[in-house]
């Protein structure tokens, strides 16, 4: 779970959605591959880019690369 703890509405949201979303389709019988696809990590990478507030890990990670990209352009 990558949400920080102030983002605790936003996760509980994600996981109700979730959970509805799978209960809808298990009464429907809809097969667990029809919902998540092939890869379950992008599933649920693509689910949370709808939930902005735990966009911070995203962030982190772009702002960890720049600082290594400026590190690896800079004179040794």
């Amino acid at each position: 779970m990558y949400f920080g703890s102030d983002d605790a509405d936003s996760a509980a949201s994600l996981f109700e959605d979730l959970a509805d979303l799978f209960e809808q389709s298990a009464a429907s019988g809809t097969p667990i591959r029809a919902i998540v696809g092939a890869d379950p990590v992008e599933f649920i990478e693509a689910l949370r880019q709808n939930y902005p507030q735990g966009n911070w890990i995203r962030r982190e990670r772009e702002r960890l690369a720049a600082a290594i990209d400026r590190a690896a352009a800079s004179p040794a």
